[in-house]
């Protein structure tokens, strides 16, 4: 009797719960788990440095799940595969479906290759709600805003699939099987940098159930307000485990969906699943717009007048910028990997608007710095924040650092954490120090220019200038 032999390949799915193509492998007689670093195909969408460190230590929790047996290798998975297949007899492979342009083109090139070989290839959606072709408009076409997509378009289809459990992996071919090993995928850097990451984070499945458990009991209850304030716990911090996979959507969706009888959270559950639909729409953008990562979304954008300043793109990157809560929010970003999303939308508007320097360079260093780093989410959120994207906030929505501090930050808890030198600040001149007395900024042992920089640009006159950079683009009618 020949014995049916398979290969579930994981990639944004670093998970042993709700795993559909798992699943699918762990039916046959005996199956291989893999993992394969692509650096070959994915150009310059090859993982940034703080991607890299969240997957060493989430294959490292994965293969401690799959009792050690994950095979790991590094290279093309075409030719990878092919050597797999050969040298272990296997009929089936199967994985879960990816939405980048790239993986998109690559998988679809395996999958000929592999078919011309009688292997049986299957896929699966184990990273979205709704695969971004089973929604669309009336007339066929794709949405381009998110209320009608997510409220007519999602809302209005079949529900989420429900998850499903943990498979048997007692299955799992035993056999001697040459694999890379993770510490040759060499994902560390040779300069530890990352004590801080470390500090703030749990990367694999464990971590990821904790951060649900934790903010569906003390988070979710007050999300639809609370999200807003970067010191307050009201945030999942699931971002960088769902873009990992070591959680799926789904569990997170029906999880959340449990608390809907818990008094006064209504709200806060219906905005936590918009946010979730938020994630939907940014990979529905990105398979149906795959230029959306290089090329602005609204052509007007095309002729935009941006400025080129290395200076200060790289005051901006360090924290450096002489507005508290800016550079609270690129210092959190720079030790932790990750930012309060209120402060993605306040740093990201004041690159573009109050610095006039391409949205594209914020979305690079977002790439390399954030363990979150999505090309879905990055490239969507950026063109967002910037006006150009789909269903984006109008360019003449310009966050102004200082009111934002004194909405979202009124006690300073959260800036003092990332910018020490003023601690010391009273909160009415923590936000525009420049504006404070000589004597209060020699009692908080502040001098502007020394341990903090003054202002790199004056708010009103960047704005003035921004708008009318604004007015020079063409009207069309791409919105």
């Amino acid at each position: 009797m020949t014995v049916k032999k398979s290969i579930h390949w994981f990639r944004q799915d670093l998970r042993i719960n709700d795993n559909p193509s798992l699943n699918s492998a762990s039916q046959f007689d005996t199956f291989l788990p893999i993992y394969i670093l692509d650096d070959v195909n994915s150009g310059e969408f090859s993982m940034g440095a703080a991607s890299r460190w969240w997957l060493h230590h989430s294959l490292k929790k994965l293969n401690e799940n799959l009792n050690g047996k994950l095979l790991i290798y590094k290279g093309n998975p075409s030719e990878i595969l092919k050597k797999l297949i050969e040298e272990n007899e296997i009929t089936h492979i199967s994985w879960n479906r990816c939405y980048e342009p790239w993986r998109i083109e690559r998988d679809k090139d395996i999958k000929k290759e592999l078919e011309e070989q009688n292997i049986k290839v299957e896929s699966f959606c184990g990273s979205l709600l709704w695969e971004p072709w089973n929604i669309s408009k009336d007339d066929g076409t794709p949405y381009r805003v998110f209320t009608p997509y997510y409220k007519k378009g999602c809302l209005n289809s079949d529900e989420p699939r429900f998850p499903i459990q943990a498979p048997n992996l007692e299955n799992i071919y035993s056999n001697n099987v040459m694999s890379d090993g993770l510490d040759n995928l060499s994902l560390l850097p040779d300069i530890n940098w990352y004590g801080g990451l470390e500090d703030d984070w749990n990367p694999g499945e464990e971590g990821a159930e904790y951060n649900l458990d934790k903010f569906l009991s003390q988070g979710l209850i007050n999300y639809k307000e609370g999200r807003n304030f970067p010191s307050q716990e009201f945030v999942s911090r699931l971002s960088p485990h769902l873009h990992f996979g070591e959680i799926s959507p789904n569990e997170v969706w029906y999880r959340a969906k449990t608390k809907e009888t818990t008094n006064g959270i209504e709200k806060s559950l219906a905005h936590f699943h918009s946010e979730l639909g938020w994630r939907e729409f940014s990979y529905y953008l990105l398979y149906h717009f795959p230029d959306l990562p290089k090329t602005n979304f609204q052509s007007k954008f095309d002729i935009f007048p941006w400025k080129k300043n290395k200076e200060l793109l790289k005051l901006w990157q360090k924290g450096q910028t002489g507005y508290p809560i800016v550079d609270a929010g690129m210092r959190e970003l720079w030790q932790t990997g990750y930012m309060h999303n209120r402060l993605r939308m306040v740093v990201g508007s004041f690159l573009v608007k109050n610095l006039l320097i391409d949205w594209r360079e914020g979305e690079k260093w977002f790439w390399d710095c954030l363990v979150d780093a999505d090309l879905a989410s990055n490239s969507a959120s950026w063109q967002w924040v910037a006006g150009s994207g789909a269903d984006a906030a109008p360019y003449f929505r310009i966050f102004n650092p200082i009111t934002q501090g004194l909405k979202f930050d009124p006690e300073g808890h959260y800036t003092k954490k990332y910018v020490p030198e003023l601690s010391n600040m009273p909160s009415k001149y923590l936000f525009n120090p420049w504006e404070a007395p000589k004597e209060v900024l020699e009692s908080a042992g502040v001098e502007l220019g020394k341990n903090y920089p003054e202002p790199i640009v004056d708010l009103k006159i960047s704005r003035d200038i921004a708008l009318e950079a604004f007015a020079t683009t063409k009207k069309d009618n791409n919105e």
